[in-house]
């Protein structure tokens, strides 16, 4: 199995997030909202949704087109992030239903239980420790409350990952290329998301491979977890 090699926590300057917002994640965004829907099904989605590594907003663009009630909040550590992801939500025509702020998403600066629902895709792999931002994300959430995680798996070797890249990038340029290869590399393995969800107090069945390059965590958020989160 390959080491975990870490890459920048944040993608910072603006030509980065425009190099970003430029690959093609329509499907990876749209099957990421189906899959919300379908574990959370329609009567529990509406209501205050919080998306964590929101990047340029594209996620909570598209819930908001295929769900009808929610709103969306949306954060990310990265100012040029942010700003586009506004011109991107203004262009679709949600700025009643999508806030995006700058904030950081080892300490979120929001209360106990204040979100119905908290998303993420594909933040994991930015965090070098990232039980810390689980276990974030289990504190904000509402009793009861939706916890939908995405990220990439780390391959088992320097082949599988060069496979990867061809399937999926091949179309993109040698930097877009290089910003997914190092995604791979500086991803979590299958056990490795387990064991953290595990440590937070939920059962590690609730991680499951989701695609060939995917985990996700899907879970509710129930009352007698909270503190063992936070421990």
């Amino acid at each position: 199995m390959l080491d975990r090699v870490l890459e920048p926590e944040v993608m910072d300057s603006f030509a980065e997030a425009v190099a970003y917002d430029a690959m093609d994640h329509g499907a990876v965004n749209r099957a990421f909202v189906a899959d919300l829907c379908d574990f959370g099904g329609p009567d529990s989605l509406p209501g205050r949704v919080l998306d964590i590594g929101t990047g340029t907003g594209r996620i909570p663009i598209e819930l908001c087109l295929q769900l009808a009630g929610c709103t969306v909040l949306g954060i990310d550590l990265s100012s040029s992030m942010i700003e586009l992801g506004r011109q991107n939500i203004v262009t679709a025509g949600l700025p009643d239903r999508v806030e995006l702020a700058l904030a950081d998403a080892k300490q979120l600066p929001y209360d106990e239980g204040q979100f119905d629902v908290t998303i993420s895709n594909s933040i994991v792999h930015h965090v070098p420790d990232p039980r810390v931002v689980l276990a974030e994300a289990v504190r904000v959430t509402a009793a009861d409350g939706i916890l939908f995680f995405r990220d990439l798996l780390r391959p088992p070797d320097d082949a599988a990952v060069r496979r990867l890249v061809r399937t999926y990038a091949a179309a993109e340029d040698e930097g877009q290329q290089r910003l997914f290869e190092d995604s791979l590399r500086a991803s979590l393995t299958l056990l490795e998301i387990r064991d953290i969800v595990a440590m937070l107090g939920y059962d590690p069945a609730g991680v499951q491979t989701t695609s060939d390059r995917h985990w996700t965590w899907a879970a509710r958020k129930l009352a007698d977890r909270r503190k063992r989160a936070n421990k």
